[in-house]
C-alpha cells in the first residue's frame, strides 16, 4: 500500500476486509504470511507496528459511562501518549464534538458516537488510519464532514485504508484499490487502470420521432429506453466510439444529442467478483 495514498480494500461481504483489518490491527492471530506496518514487521515489533495504525471499526465499541473527553483521553492513556503530547480538544473539535465533550456517550446519537471512533483512531496520531465501512448507516452530513477531514488528514500525509459498500465513494476517494473474494486477492491497482478493465461503453442517442432500429455493426446491442433515446452497447476495444456514430448516420439516423456513458466500479466490481468460490483440493 503506497505512503500517503487512499486506498480501497473492498469485496462482497464475507470475503476477508475485516480479517484483514483486524491481523494489522493485532486483533487476529494470522496463520500464515508477513504484515510490515510502516516498516515494522509485526511479529518483530508489535508495539511499534500497533502504534503506526488507528482502526476506526465498524462495531460501535464505546464506553457510554465515559464522556467523549474522558474516552479520549483513556484511549490515549492505552498507548501510551504523554499527557503534554495529547490532542485531546483538537480532535473533539476536528470530529465536531466540542460542544458533547462532557456529555455521557450513551447519549449521544449515532452519528456522533461515529464521530467519536473517528477521533479514537486518532489520538496516538498515527501514520496510517484504517476506515472499516465508516460510513454505513450515516446521514449525508456526517459523510461530508468525514470526508473533508479524511482528505484534510490524508493532505497531511496520513495513508487512509479504506473499506466500503459505497463503491462511489471508493471510485471518488481512493487513488488505488484491491479486490479481494473468496479470501483471496483479485486484483491491486491504480483506480483509473482498475475502471478501463471494463471494455463496455453505451452511446446513448436521441434520435427524435425516429423509431426504427438501423442496422448495426456485429457485436452492438441496441434498445429504447423509456425516454425514447436509443441506448446502444458496445465495446470500445472493437468499434470506436466514432466508428459507431459513422454507422448510424450510415443508415440515415437523425441525431439531435448523443452522450456516452462509461462504465463506474460498480460495474467493474460485478464483473470481478461473479465468479464461483474455488472448491477445496
Amino acid at each position: 500500500i503506497p505512503a500517503g495514498s487512499i486506498f480501497g480494500l473492498l469485496g462482497p461481504n464475507g470475503a476477508g476486509k475485516s480479517t484483514t483489518i483486524n491481523i494489522l490491527a493485532g486483533l487476529v492471530r494470522k496463520s500464515a504470511g508477513k504484515v510490515m506496518i510502516w516498516g515494522f514487521d509485526q511479529d518483530v515489533n508489535p508495539r511499534q507496528s500497533r502504534a503506526a495504525i488507528g482502526v476506526m471499526p465498524q462495531e460501535l465499541n464505546i464506553d457510554p459511562f465515559l464522556t467523549p473527553r474522558a474516552s479520549l483521553e483513556v484511549q490515549a492513556g492505552l498507548y501510551g501518549v504523554p499527557k503534554r503530547e495529547r490532542w485531546t480538544d483538537e480532535l473533539l473539535e476536528l470530529v465536531g464534538l466540542t460542544e458533547q465533550a462532557e456529555s455521557y456517550s450513551r447519549h449521544l446519537s449515532g452519528g456522533m458516537k461515529r464521530r467519536l471512533l473517528l477521533a479514537k483512531a486518532l489520538v496516538h496520531r498515527p501514520q496510517i488510519l484504517v476506515l472499516d465501512e465508516p460510513t454505513a448507516g450515516v446521514d449525508i452530513q456526517l459523510r461530508e464532514m468525514l470526508w473533508r477531514n479524511v482528505r484534510r488528514l490524508n493532505d497531511q500525509g496520513m495513508t487512509i485504508i479504506l473499506t466500503t459498500h459505497y463503491l462511489e465513494e471508493a471510485e471518488e476517494m481512493c487513488d488505488r484499490i484491491a479486490i479481494i473474494d473468496h479470501g483471496g486477492l483479485i486484483l491491486c491497482e491504480d483506480t483509473a487502470a482498475l475502471l478501463g478493465r471494463a471494455d463496455s461503453k453505451t452511446l446513448v442517442v436521441d434520435t427524435g420521432e425516429a423509431r426504427a432500429l438501423p442496422a448495426l455493426p456485429e457485436g452492438v446491442r441496441a434498445e429504447r429506453r423509456g425516454d425514447g433515446r436509443l441506448a446502444l452497447s458496445y465495446a470500445p476495444s472493437r468499434i470506436p466510439t466514432d466508428g459507431l456514430i459513422d454507422a448510424l448516420r450510415a443508415a440515415g439516423l437523425p441525431i439531435r444529442d448523443l452522450a456516452v456513458e462509461a462504465p463506474d466500479l460498480e460495474d467493474v466490481f460485478v464483473q470481478l467478483t461473479s465468479r464461483p468460490a474455488p472448491q477445496p483440493g
